[in-house]
């Protein structure tokens, strides 16, 4: 559903390509201080490297800090691009076509991030390849009961169909770009575009496969996120041991991923002027879709603090009454400010029409989807059981360094995807318009 000033297929090509063409001082000024940050996240970690796990804040009892806590939280948003993209295809949204390639890129990169993590927590990055699976001389298995293995799987499983997912849907608009191009582009699409050269045959195969790949992500995204809960809801940990996490884990997934949809569609619409093809119903329509996971997120929350009271267990009891008003009282209000009672703005049609009040929401519970992991992994570690054995966690700052670096290197392979690939579906834009379309004398398809 673009805006009634795009007047012709041509104009659709010519607005979405044109991001290709050279950046303007704003992307230039966002690349570098996303360099920048790269820098930092490859420094702090290099000094771990040298120094050892020790420069970090983990301890014991809580061996599990920052680095999983920003793993669950970059699954969760890598899981939910592809989700929605793929759920809103396989039902048909009208205004799907504008947001999904970003929804898609963001799951690739994402996965990207949270790979990192795992080897980072490992310490000794050189030895990572042990939680592999493979035939060895030394007889050497990993263990199939340990989260970091399930973690593999995961983690490659998942990124394999997402990438696989992105790239066949960029093949159409490749075409067109590689048509538009000149010097190394144009040699660089016209080997990606894999000859396409959008014949009645070559779209019907595209479409089989599109559909096919879209019906095996979505209970793919489904079964993996639910693995990473598993990660916590398998121990006896209290507040970890619940029936609840595989749900609550996957609506969270879906709840952070729309919000960072819009954080970073946003600057997109505004720093290439897409206001046409991002539209007010656009984001209202992806604010009613984060409205409605809020509430399925903060039911969850209540409900685990029910079950805690209901149950009788006084450790489970103990457990929750430490996250509202123990040691880490802040970050679990935080968690229930950002993620239950920020959202209920979006109950209003104003707040969703206003694009600036959008961006600042999207914010805050992306923030409160990290504080969310955060909690869950912290202060259920630091007290469990045994009295004796509880401790304080206070993360270090190469631990921070590392944390504002991912978001850096994020941002980094983002931005280098806007000027690579149309970060707007060209082919499934000019579905939409009404045909036959009307078209001014001379323009090209």
């Amino acid at each position: 559903m673009p805006h009634p000033d795009v007047e012709s297929y041509g104009q659709v090509n010519r607005d979405i390509l044109k991001i290709l063409g050279r950046p303007g001082k704003g992307w230039w000024a966002l690349f570098a201080l996303a360099a920048a940050g790269v820098g930092l996240f490859i420094g702090s970690w290099g000094i771990q490297m040298v120094r050892g796990i020790g420069v970090s804040g983990l301890n014991s009892p809580v061996g599990w800090g920052v680095y999983i806590t920003t793993f669950v939280f970059w699954v969760g948003i890598a899981h939910s691009g592809t989700l929605i993209s793929a759920i809103l295809f396989l039902f048909r949204a009208p205004w799907r076509q504008s947001i999904y390639r970003a929804a898609e890129a963001m799951t690739v990169f994402a996965v990207m991030t949270a790979g990192l993590f795992p080897l980072i927590h490992v310490g000794r990055v050189w030895h990572a390849y042990w939680l592999i699976p493979y035939p060895n001389s030394r007889f050497l298995w990993p263990n199939f009961r340990s989260p970091l293995v399930w973690d593999v799987f995961a983690v490659t499983t998942y990124f394999t169909v997402s990438a696989v997912f992105f790239y066949l849907g960029t093949i159409p608009d490749l075409a067109s770009a590689r048509d538009k191009a000149v010097g190394f582009r144009k040699k660089l699409y016209t080997i990606i575009s894999l000859g396409w050269q959008g014949t009645s045959r070559e779209w019907h195969h595209f479409s089989k496969a599109y559909i096919y790949l879209a019906a095996l992500a979505t209970p793919l995204v489904l079964s993996v996120h639910s693995v990473v809960s598993w990660d916590f809801a398998m121990s006896i940990v209290p507040g970890w041991h619940a029936t609840v996490f595989a749900p609550y884990f996957v609506a969270g997934a879906i709840f952070s991923g729309v919000a960072m949809v819009m954080t970073i569609v946003i600057p997109l619409r505004k720093v290439f002027r897409l206001e046409a093809y991002l539209t007010v119903k656009h984001f209202d329509a992806m604010a009613k879709l984060c409205l409605l996971t809020s509430m399925i997120v903060f039911y969850a929350y209540l409900t685990e603090f029910f079950m805690a009271w209901y149950s009788g267990e006084e450790v489970e009891r103990t457990a929750f009454w430490n996250r509202a008003f123990g040691h880490y009282w802040w970050a679990s209000w935080i968690m229930l400010t950002c993620n239950g009672l920020v959202p209920i703005m979006l109950w209003f049609k104003r707040v969703r029409y206003s694009i600036s009040a959008l961006f600042v929401i999207s914010l805050f519970v992306n923030i409160g989807m990290w504080f969310e992991r955060y909690v869950i992994i912290v202060v259920s570690l630091s007290h469990e059981y045994e009295p004796w054995a509880w401790g304080v966690y206070r993360p270090s700052v190469i631990e921070m360094g590392i944390l504002i670096g991912s978001f850096a290197w994020f941002g980094f392979w983002f931005l280098l995807f806007t000027r690579i690939l149309p970060p707007v579906a060209i082919a499934e834009l000019k579905e939409v318009l009404p045909a036959p379309f009307r078209r001014k004398s001379g323009e090209g398809h």
